[in-house]
């Protein structure tokens, strides 16, 4: 009984002291879920288009055009100047946001006046797309949808999971760059 003691414990002792061999991570080309997710947002996308239109239709006072973004805009007071902000100029504006249907959620009292250097702070990107569609004094009405504003999470208060939005915005100031070479 001796004699097999031996030889197990050197068996045991130089399988053990094998180099630990390395685990090849298991890697699974599966795109499924990010397909699914892509299809969700487009047919989110189609529908908010499809409601658009027939918001359009009911408010045949406003002109709104189609931008490649996926928004709409309407100019509803235009200024003399025809020139937009561009990236690096300070501006100020105020804004209102409302459904669809045009239930006011946040008025221009309890959102006040927002100071912005264009392109670079951050901002809503439904807002960062409005300024630059607007010059000095021009009131623009944007219809927005969900993915440029507040998406599948919504605000946490008033605006819901992936709402569309009605953006009223009124361009008060402009301080052009200086790299712009523009008056104000």
């Amino acid at each position: 009984m001796k004699n097999l003691y031996l030889p197990f414990c050197l068996l045991i002792f130089l399988a053990g002291c094998k180099e630990p061999e390395a685990r090849r991570p298991i890697y699974r080309s599966d795109n499924s879920e990010i397909r699914t997710s892509i299809d969700r947002n487009k047919k989110i996308n189609e529908v908010q288009q499809e409601y658009f239109k027939k918001v359009i239709q009911k408010e045949s006072s406003l002109n709104f055009v189609s931008t490649p973004a996926g928004y709409w805009k309407a100019i509803q007071k235009t200024s003399s100047t025809n020139s937009p902000p561009k990236a690096g100029d300070q501006i100020t504006f105020n804004y209102k946001i409302q459904t669809l249907e045009g239930t006011i959620l946040y008025d221009e009292m309890e959102l006040g006046t927002v100071d912005y250097l264009v392109d670079k702070e951050e901002l809503l990107p439904a807002l960062r797309y409005a300024v630059k569609d607007l010059s000095l004094g021009d009131i623009g009405t944007f219809l927005m949808p969900s993915f440029l504003c507040y998406g599948y999470q919504g605000d946490g208060e008033k605006i819901g999971i992936n709402q569309p939005l009605r953006i009223t915005l009124q361009l008060n100031s402009i301080k052009r760059a200086e790299n712009n070479n523009e008056s104000k």
